[in-house]
């Protein structure tokens, strides 16, 4: 039985009257008695009792009201499900982040999604390093990404969601710990940790090109796989390391202190990047909702305490 022909049935089995349930249908009554003839002779058997006075359902006509209208709500859903998914009500999105200073933005973004859409499954990636969710984005393994770029290709899309401070990290014990600033030239002759890198990662792109302003080429004494391993092995007096101030208020620093820079540095931008060509409605409801939260003229937190202008 089809979903037009169950909806006919239910007129008539609801009315008990070919010309009320016409009326209902929005259909003239000799196609709906043809189409109920049809419905009979396909199943084998009558459904409706019909005489001058009245129609009555058939035992088997009986037994297929409830089928029929599973039928129909099925159909119902099926509809339903499909709009949501063409305005973003529902579908999967793949997110990706480095974590660290950027968890508390995600975990603020996440309970948004889980409030205002939660036919969205927000489906998060951790530990994804800038350049590495990047290439994801990119070939498709993610939906969109949240983190630090000096470059964006042009098949991508981003959006500012706020920024960030440089910052250096030293020993707790090492002489320039005390002082309030420091300036790259003091740091020429230390060794350096840092993250993993690669193209369009722009804190280690930073760090390159403001040594190379200071007039030295960083020395890298070892690379850590995040945030927390780089701080512990600044505490171990592995190096010095360049940093943010969201991983400062973010992350356990014991033994390590943060310092300003002394030369005026433009800050970070953390963006949100994806495919433009990606047609998913709910990657794009999940766009719009951060940008909501962090975007626009207001001021509003980044990662962690430190209120940020956004743009």
């Amino acid at each position: 039985m089809e979903v037009h022909e169950a909806r006919a049935f239910l007129a008539v089995a609801q009315e008990l009257h070919f010309g009320r349930a016409a009326a209902q249908l929005r259909i003239a009554q000799p196609p709906l008695s043809r189409l109920i003839k049809s419905i009979e002779k396909s199943l084998g058997t009558a459904l409706f009792e019909r005489s001058t006075r009245q129609v009555a359902l058939t035992p088997a006509g009986a037994a297929l009201v409830e089928p029929a209208k599973a039928l129909v709500a099925a159909s119902e859903n099926a509809r339903a499900a499909v709009a949501k998914s063409v305005t973003g009500e529902t579908g999967r999105v793949r997110l990706g982040f480095a974590g660290a200073s950027i968890n508390r933005t995600v975990g603020e973004l996440a309970r948004h999604v889980r409030v205002h859409r939660p036919g969205i499954h927000l489906e998060l990636h951790g530990s994804q390093f800038s350049h590495l969710a990047m290439q994801k984005v990119l070939d498709g393994t993610l939906d969109t990404a949240i983190g630090r770029w000096d470059f964006i290709p042009a098949e991508l899309r981003s959006s500012v969601l706020g920024y960030e401070e440089l910052m250096v990290v030293l020993p707790a014990d090492h002489p320039l710990a005390g002082e309030q600033r420091v300036s790259m030239a003091q740091l020429a002759e230390e060794s350096w940790v840092i993250l993993p890198t690669g193209p369009g990662a722009a804190l280690q792109n930073r760090l390159t090109s403001m040594a190379m302003a200071a007039g030295f080429m960083p020395r890298i004494a070892q690379v850590a796989p995040d945030s927390w391993t780089l701080l512990v092995l600044v505490a171990a007096q592995i190096g010095c390391a360049l940093s943010l101030d969201t991983v400062r208020d973010n992350v356990s620093s014991d033994g390590v202190v943060f310092l300003p820079l002394a030369e005026e540095q433009r800050p970070l931008e953390v963006q949100i990047l994806w495919r433009g060509a990606d047609p998913n409605p709910a990657l794009r409801a999940v766009v719009h909702m951060a940008q909501s939260l962090y975007g626009g003229p207001r001021r509003a937190q980044v990662a962690g305490d430190r209120p940020a202008s956004y743009s």
